[in-house]
């Protein structure tokens, strides 16, 4: 069972948009919204996403940059929070951190598509040289 459940984990990190696809299937069953279920799933491969990008980095360079990684989600989080904070006026932490998590999203499958380019490349270039 374990090597089941940890074979799952895995290729959900190594492709999160399966992650996203189980999630959003799941949530459409049980709530019968569209939207709250689109919202769910974004939430839900955000972190495969954030994960994914780690192992792939780790893949491609040998290295971890998870340091970064987390560097970088602080730094957006504080940035999120001024421009948030001085365009509302106030702060509502349950939509602050909704923005947040979703400007993640988008930073991360950009990295992800970017990484994935990267890697197919450097295996070309490996095979052809």
């Amino acid at each position: 069972m374990s090597v089941f459940l940890s074979s799952m984990i895995a290729t959900f990190i190594t492709i999160p948009f399966l992650g996203y696809l189980l999630v959003f299937i799941i949530c459409k069953q049980v709530t019968k919204k569209h939207k709250k279920s689109v919202h769910l799933a974004l939430d839900f491969s955000t972190l495969l996403l954030i994960l994914s990008v780690h192992f792939m980095i780790a893949s491609i360079w040998n290295r971890s940059y998870i340091w970064l990684i987390f560097l970088f989600l602080i730094s957006t989080a504080i940035l999120y929070l001024l421009y948030y904070w001085r365009v509302k006026q106030e702060i509502d932490y349950g939509k602050l951190f909704k923005g947040y998590w979703r400007i993640n999203f988008l930073f991360f499958l950009t990295a992800y598509c970017v990484l994935i380019a990267i890697g197919i490349f450097n295996r070309i270039s490996h095979l052809m040289f």
